[in-house]
């Protein structure tokens, strides 16, 4: 196996980094504390390609491969998990979803504002009564004399709701069917019927706007269904899959982030007159850290150059997803409250990031897929049972 990366991938990680370094990393706490959405700077963001990083340059992306893609995300989640939300959403769940099902009218319209970060997207699948039980949604969509679609009901947890231009949507269009009866929608915020709700306030990734969004009577024009009636669950799952890549570089990146404070903290720190780095049982959990965290680094990696194989021959690449989504999220979940039990007091403390670290590690665990769902769809991989 070949380990070295390309020019490319080097060079829109170094992009990443120094961007996260310099514009994200002095406003993280403060966008924390408010829970302000950093538009300055995904607007940015989108200027040097990162906001569109696999969208090919004709619909405005960087027009890179997965990998390229996990790189950047890592070095943006280490600086502030909040913005990497956002930068996965827009790159996975929106410009992904439409890049694989959407018209070429529908790219050109849609993805090129998104990638180049002249307006913001959003997914929206959750709903009140449905978390990882997607299938069963009340929103309903259904046509009218002239062949558009109304759309009346309420999605939940929606990812920049509060700000996004357009949102892609999945609703039932044939009550009783079950998954065979759902199907994707494009939809604009500015159009009569639509409603965002109010804020929610949230552990971590508090600087990520997430809301319930509300159709009252909404017209979607019938050139707006995102693939063909009754194939939206299956875009869903498809569009979740590449999700899950993203999640997990957000995960390594928190974990790194709080990987890196301890090292510093363990030989800076002093006590019984020696750095708590010599302690046997710090140097354990150090050891441990380092083994999780490359580990989900690697299965992340592995993911993504399949995800890579599968766009050129054909397959699926949904288990690999899973098993990155899973250990990575766990292992930034256990190794932010290793890095927070090292540092003691100080890592309860707002006065250093870790306790934001910690905060947001949380989330990875939960959205697109939680743990259990992850556990789930690799088991039925490897048993065929299901």
């Amino acid at each position: 196996m070949d380990f070295r990366f390309t020019d490319d991938q080097l060079s829109i990680q170094s992009i990443a980094r120094d961007f996260a370094q310099k514009r994200i990393v002095p406003v993280a706490a403060e966008h924390d504390a408010k829970g302000e959405f950093p538009l300055e700077n995904i607007q940015e963001m989108g200027q040097l390609g990162l906001m569109g990083i696999e969208v090919p340059e004709e619909y405005g992306g960087a027009g890179m491969d997965p990998v390229a893609y996990v790189l950047a995300m890592v070095e943006i989640a280490a600086a502030d998990a909040a913005t990497s939300t956002i930068m996965s959403v827009n790159n996975s769940l929106f410009c992904n979803g439409i890049l694989k099902n959407g018209t070429e009218e529908q790219k050109q319209k849609y993805v090129r504002a998104i990638a180049s970060g002249e307006a913001i997207g959003a997914y929206a699948l959750t709903e009140p009564q449905s978390g990882s039980d997607a299938s069963n949604m009340h929103t309903r969509a259904v046509k009218n004399a002239e062949g558009d679609w109304v759309i009346n009901g309420k999605k939940s947890w929606i990812t920049s709701g509060p700000v996004a231009r357009y949102i892609v949507l999945f609703a039932v269009t044939t009550p009783g069917m079950g998954a065979r009866g759902v199907s994707a929608f494009i939809i604009d915020t500015k159009r009569p019927g639509f409603m965002a709700g109010k804020t929610e306030p949230k552990l971590g990734i508090r600087a990520s706007a997430t809301c319930e969004i509300e159709f009252h009577d909404y017209v979607c024009p019938a050139d707006d269904m995102l693939g063909a009636e009754g194939k939206g669950f299956g875009i869903a799952m498809g569009v979740l899959d590449a999700g899950r890549i993203g999640i997990a570089s957000q995960a390594i990146g928190i974990a790194r982030a709080a990987y890196e404070a301890t090292l510093v903290w363990s030989r800076d720190r002093k006590a019984f007159g020696h750095p708590i780095g010599t302690f046997q049982m710090t140097q354990s959990k150090i050891a441990d850290m380092k083994c999780k965290l490359d580990s989900a680094l690697l299965l992340t990696l592995r993911a993504a150059w399949t995800k890579a194989q599968v766009e050129k021959t054909g397959g699926r690449f949904g288990t690999e997803a899973s098993m990155a989504k899973l250990v990575a999220s766990e292992a930034a979940m256990w190794i932010t409250h290793q890095a927070v039990q090292i540092h003691g007091g100080m890592g309860y403390s707002k006065e250093m990031p870790l306790e934001r670290y910690f905060r947001d590690a949380k989330i990875t665990e939960i959205y697109e897929g939680t743990s259990e769902i992850q556990r789930l769809v690799i088991a039925r991989a490897e048993t065929g049972l299901r």
